[in-house]
């Protein structure tokens, strides 16, 4: 079964319970999806999905700082709760440790010797981390390793 049809049974699940929080976390999941297989005209794969996913819980994250900084705790609550959900579907994230093995791998296995070589290493990391840890760490860790 494919993340978008457990997301879709998830859903009715949610239905069923009258999770609103849940139930609409999932809907608005599902819609976004929805409008870049529209846009692309495509079925997106778990990779893509999970990529959805991340970008979503990326937003939220924003949102919460910027609710925090305006003192509005409420709305950083319900951004939170969104996070909880969706991450119900993402892949287990990785520790700070084995992030910093695959990105010390990833430096070997493509040959990254100075900055200049930091585009490479995110290419690489990127399909093997997507979902599971948060690029923004991974470049400052990257930028520390290839000084």
């Amino acid at each position: 079964m494919n993340l978008t049809d457990q997301l879709k049974d998830q859903m009715k699940d949610a239905m069923r319970a009258k999770d609103k929080v849940r139930l609409g976390t999932i809907r608005m999941a599902l819609s976004a999806i929805k409008q870049i297989e529209v846009d692309t005209r495509e079925t997106l794969t778990d990779e893509q999905t999970i990529a959805v996913l991340t970008k979503m819980v990326k937003q939220r994250r924003d949102s919460i700082a910027q609710y925090e900084a305006a003192n509005r705790p409420e709305l950083a609550a319900v951004e939170a709760d969104e996070i909880r959900v969706i991450e119900n579907f993402l892949p287990t994230p990785l520790t700070e440790d084995e992030v910093a093995a695959i990105i010390d791998a990833t430096i070997i296995d493509v040959g990254a010797a100075s900055m200049a070589d930091m585009g490479k290493v995110m290419g690489a990391l990127k399909t093997k981390v997507q979902g599971r840890a948060d690029m923004s760490a991974i470049g400052t860790m990257i930028r520390a390793k290839l000084k």
